[in-house]
């Protein structure tokens, strides 16, 4: 995806991050649409050994397994599809002034979200289970002054690097918005892309 499909940045901002869930969180779903696709085939053999005559073409059922095989193939294929967009357009951008939330509930419904970095009052690092500390995973929760702002970036690569990284450039911002450094000093590691795609 585009990053300036999404957002417009402005002059003097460069984004810093772009962020997805790490990889390894959706393995399990590639495994459950495997063992999906393989269920039709443990029917087939079972009902092949029980009733081997609805398989064949000349019974009067055979149409039926075939329509309810294909709707089942067809649900399964449009499951994984759809966790699949919503792993891949989930995504979270830092620049140098903000961090853009992006998070897409199934096909048709995506939010959008964006903060100010000198707004940012906390930033945590949470990983947890052992996945998430061997494969080195986890929740960064971005918290302001509002009770109701929270961004939440969610089974992200390397989050404590995520997390003092963001507390670094929440106050870079935080002097650019009290005038106490110019924008070009703002821009901090522009040149350093972190893209966890």
């Amino acid at each position: 995806m585009q990053i300036a499909a999404v957002i417009k940045q402005k002059s003097y901002e460069k984004v810093v991050y772009k962020l997805h869930r790490h990889p390894i969180t959706f393995v399990p779903i590639i495994v459950l649409f495997i063992v999906l696709l393989l269920v039709p085939v443990g029917v087939y053999f079972l009902l092949n050994i029980r009733f081997p005559t609805i398989l064949t073409p000349a019974s009067t059922l055979y149409p039926l397994v075939v329509l309810g095989a294909s709707i089942y193939y067809l649900s399964t294929y449009v499951f994984f599809y759809v966790r699949f967009i919503d792993y891949y357009l989930d995504m979270w951008i830092v620049t140098n002034d903000r961090i853009v939330d992006i998070e897409q509930h199934g096909l048709f419904n995506r939010v959008i979200t964006e903060l100010d970095l000198y707004r940012i009052q906390d930033v945590t690092a949470n990983v947890t289970g052992i996945f998430g500390t061997v494969f080195r995973f986890g929740d960064v929760v971005v918290t302001t002054a509002s009770a109701n702002t929270s961004i939440v970036f969610r089974n992200i690569p390397h989050p404590n690097h995520i997390r003092e990284e963001l507390i670094r450039l929440a106050d870079q911002d935080r002097k650019f918005h009290y005038g106490t450094i110019n924008v070009q000093n703002n821009a901090g590691p522009a040149d350093k892309q972190f893209d966890m795609e």
